[in-house]
């Protein structure tokens, strides 16, 4: 075990980590900067406003972005979870594909800041986005939305964490999904990053990072089969039958592609797969260094959540 796989020295690691996000967002401008991210992908342009979700695990802040159209039925809203490691509170990183699915896709799109490790280690955080989940079912009328028309989505981690979301519908009985969207998302945490093969010899995934991610999310290594943390891992056996409609975007250089690609299989077993896209030639989180690649795949994830939409009747 490295050094940095040790829970309290992940714990650490993790707490700094997100000490260092915090002095980039408060930058005026730059790399990091809130004001930086917010500034992506200009032409995607949508009214927001900030809501706060009462949850279990403590009040999670969300931004809503609303679709342009004016005087129509409230639309269908996607829930959207940020990547990060489980650890890194970073919502605005996923400001501009926010943006492009409200306006490509004519959808409302929450876009939740939910708890994060060390400070709320597994199952904090998959439990909080279910509950959001539900409580956004509940709340459409006083917001603007259709609760009866649902989807989940998000990146890297917030993957993971829709996959979850999508995971406790199905075995709690709602609410309805009618997609969910893993872009580059981790679905084994049970097996260590070290035995993990990425296409290239130094993919952006390094062992080191996933020691401090995921020993600060999942202090304990025997719990990381839980099919909320590890829904690719051989020991999850169940059927998923009737599992919410899926649309898998991996990353050809990835080192968590494997594990993507296992799933998108699964899903594709059980009825569940509408669609598995590899972006050629990318890495992990390629969409936050090149925004040319953003633009060619963002709007492939919005035609999704607009196509499952128009196949799920209103409420």
């Amino acid at each position: 075990m490295s050094l940095l796989a040790r829970p309290a020295v992940a714990a650490l690691a993790a707490k700094a980590m997100q000490g260092l996000l915090a002095l980039a967002s408060r930058r005026a401008s730059g790399p990091g900067s809130t004001a930086g991210w917010l500034a992506r992908l200009p032409e995607y342009a949508c009214a927001t406003r900030e809501l706060t979700v009462p949850t279990a695990y403590g009040p999670a802040r969300a931004v809503l972005y609303l679709p342009s159209a004016e005087g129509a039925a409230p639309p269908p809203l996607h829930v959207n979870f940020h990547g990060g490691g489980y650890v890194m509170p970073q919502i605005e990183l996923d400001d501009s594909l926010c943006r492009c699915i409200a306006v490509e896709a004519g959808v409302a799109v929450l876009n939740v800041d939910y708890v994060v490790a060390p400070q709320h280690p597994f199952p904090a955080a998959p439990r909080q986005a279910f509950e959001v989940v539900r409580w956004a079912a509940g709340h459409g009328d006083e917001h603007g939305w259709d609760g009866g028309r649902l989807s989940v989505g998000g990146q890297s981690a917030g993957g993971g964490l829709a996959a979850a979301v999508a995971r406790q519908v199905l075995e709690e009985g709602g609410p309805s999904l009618a997609l969910q969207v893993l872009h580059y998302p981790p679905l084994d945490l049970a097996t260590a990053a070290r035995d993990k093969r990425a296409a290239i010899a130094r993919p952006m995934l390094r062992p080191w990072m996933a020691d401090v991610f995921d020993s600060a999310y999942i202090p304990d290594p025997k719990r990381r089969v839980d099919p909320l943390a590890s829904p690719a891992h051989p020991s999850d056996t169940a059927a998923l039958k009737g599992i919410a409609p899926a649309f898998v975007v991996t990353a050809e250089y990835d080192l968590l592609k494997a594990e993507g690609v296992a799933y998108a299989d699964r899903l594709r077993t059980a009825g569940a797969l509408v669609g598995h896209h590899d972006v050629s030639g990318a890495d992990h989180g390629y969409d936050n260094q090149d925004e040319a690649r953003a633009r060619e795949v963002y709007p492939l994830i919005a035609e999704r959540v607009r196509r499952a939409f128009e196949e799920t009747p209103s409420s």
